[in-house]
């Protein structure tokens, strides 16, 4: 999409005056904007990375974020470049709709914000709750609305009325901020979403936290792994989507063909007792590592850790993988990427290239793709390579926070 800068001139006059776009030697002047999403850090997870990530690079003080409140918020926004405001967005499941509270407290707060700060645009980190609440924000104030799409929230919501609201959300933004091509494709064919009110911003990474060689021989030591010994990584909510649950029943495969592999799952979810229960059943449970939740840090070193990362994700019900930002993270660190051929994993993962795409609903195409890349080992670093070039060229965080800058100041 070709994107028309504006010719803006001077400083606004008040609060919600146009947004400006550089000064006279070139610099950004700042942005100021009113970021409401429920999911942001330390809420685990890409999307909540993703969102934090795009608001620090966007402006400082003057971007205000609206998010919930969660567990270590305080510790979190403490020393934040950016102004976050916490709220109380629990559901209520005897009221119907069960969401009309977080609504009601989302709207109220928003409007108290966007009328006493000067606001160049709203955006909102999904369709629902936060994009309804941003569109009738942003027209009341005159001032632009962007929702992200992700994907499987499209999908996943049958036709009922909350479909209905999203639709409406959707179709009246001014910009919506697809994440891969299966996700614009489906607002044109599902939602109805005019082509030309897309804009494609691919999850990024950031590939210097994200990056090879670093230390993390104490983490396959922690789990008895030897140097000989394969390590298979995963790293995501525990759903059955994920396809985890493949790759624990491909195992038994793997060690016939002479392999001797380990594999570690970082991430908690519903699905933890299940995985679990699994990996006795195969008789794999010794080399099966559910590690819970790790500690920031220690990520980009288990990434490297291991030989190569596997999320054969699938559809399970209409939820599906609306892109997979945790592909980026293991091509980043220079390790070869296992998906699944639902949703919108081949934006992350070009087959062949910095890796494989195989039907996440057969063991037996995961437990093939898995033995491909342990058995040749020159192809899985070729492919390592590969993608750490093509996250650095083209999936960086400074590269998309221009684009959403160009849409929120340009015509």
């Amino acid at each position: 999409m070709t994107l028309r800068r504006s010719a803006l001139g001077g400083q606004p006059a008040s609060p919600h005056a146009a947004p400006a776009a550089a000064d006279a030697s070139g610099a950004h002047r700042p942005l100021s904007l009113l970021m409401l999403t429920e999911l942001f850090l330390p809420t685990k997870g890409g999307t909540a990375v993703s969102f934090d990530d795009d608001v620090r690079r966007l402006g400082g003080k003057s971007v205000h974020v609206l998010t919930a409140a969660v567990p270590g918020d305080a510790d979190f926004d403490r020393g934040h470049p950016n102004t976050i405001h916490r709220l109380a967005l629990q559901r209520v499941p005897w009221l119907r709709p069960e969401s009309l509270p977080m609504y009601a407290r989302l709207l109220g707060r928003s409007l108290r914000l966007a009328l006493t700060r000067r606001v160049d645009a709203v955006m909102a980190g999904r369709a629902l709750p936060e994009g309804l609440v941003a569109w009738l924000v942003g027209r009341l104030i005159g001032r632009k609305v962007l929702i992200y799409a992700h994907g499987e929230e499209l999908t996943g919501w049958g036709r009922g009325r909350k479909f209905l609201a999203m639709c409406f959300a959707l179709q009246h933004a001014d910009h919506i901020l697809a994440n891969s091509d299966f996700t614009r494709d489906t607002l044109v064919s599902l939602i109805g979403v005019r082509p030309e009110r897309i804009v494609m911003t691919y999850p990024t990474v950031d590939t210097e936290r994200m990056r090879p060689g670093l230390p993390c021989d104490d983490l396959r030591a922690g789990l008895g792994v030897r140097a000989d010994q394969p390590l298979v990584f995963s790293v995501g909510r525990l759903t059955r989507r994920k396809g985890f649950d493949q790759v624990i029943r491909a195992l038994p495969g793997l060690v016939r063909r002479g392999l001797d592999p380990h594999y570690a799952i970082a991430g908690i979810g519903d699905d933890h007792d299940h995985l679990q229960a699994l990996a006795h059943e195969c008789g794999v449970a010794d080399r099966v590592h559910l590690l819970g939740a790790v500690p920031h840090d220690d990520l980009p070193r288990w990434y490297n850790a291991c030989e190569l990362f596997a999320m054969p994700n699938r559809d399970i019900g209409g939820d599906t993988e609306g892109f997979g930002l945790v592909y980026m993270e293991a091509n980043s660190c220079g390790k070869p990427a296992l998906a699944g051929l639902a949703g919108g994993t081949g934006s992350a993962v070009e087959d062949g290239l910095n890796g494989l795409r195989v039907d996440g609903e057969r063991v037996e195409a995961v437990e093939e793709g898995i033995a491909r890349l342990l058995l040749d080992p020159e192809e899985a670093r070729r492919m390592g390579r590969a993608g750490r070039d093509r996250t650095v060229a083209h999936f960086t965080s400074d590269q998309r926070a221009e684009l959403i800058r160009r849409l929120i100041v340009g015509g």
